[in-house]
């Protein structure tokens, strides 16, 4: 598992492949072990293929634009519950999704939909039930190189243990 967190990043580029039906089955049927808190299980998914809504959804945030370009886009919904836990919830659903993704040998990014005018919309255009909030979701895809000359403006590595832990 080490390797697993420690390998898994960030994926904006995907070759045009589409993603089987059975191969998400797998990953959302791996996450959905993630706890929660009480077990309450606080979401759903819709995977999100059509162009249309893709380009869509990439509009609903200041950081979706790469939604537009994946094969697929899994839209996470949060039960609108009034319990602080569940964003912690899906947090930890989301890294439970991209590391079942690396494992079928897919790239996935994560991305936030906001602000609230962007959620209620993207509710909207999945035609959720009332009280399911997608606040999140993951483009996934197979990876495809960053294209040549691309910027790549994201700092690399990570601190160190000594700079992130403190003992009292």
């Amino acid at each position: 598992m080490n390797e697993a967190i420690r390998g898994l990043r960030a994926v904006r580029h995907f070759r045009a492949d589409p993603v089987s039906i059975p191969v998400v089955e797998r990953i959302v049927d791996t996450a959905r072990w993630t706890g929660s808190a009480r077990n309450r299980q606080p979401w759903r998914f819709v995977a999100v293929t059509d162009p249309a809504a893709l380009g869509e959804l990439s509009r609903l945030g200041g950081y979706a634009v790469h939604l537009a370009a994946a094969p697929l886009v899994l839209v996470l919904a949060s039960r609108d519950n009034g319990f602080a836990d569940t964003e912690f919830d899906m947090g930890r659903l989301t890294q439970s999704l991209c590391l079942a993704a690396a494992e079928q040998g897919l790239g996935s990014c994560p991305t936030t939909l906001y602000p609230t005018e962007n959620v209620s919309r993207a509710a909207e255009l999945l035609e959720l039930a009332p009280g399911w909030l997608p606040r999140h979701a993951i483009a996934l895809g197979y990876p495809d190189p960053l294209p040549t000359g691309a910027p790549n403006a994201i700092p690399s590595g990570r601190l160190s243990v000594g700079e992130l832990l403190t003992w009292k």
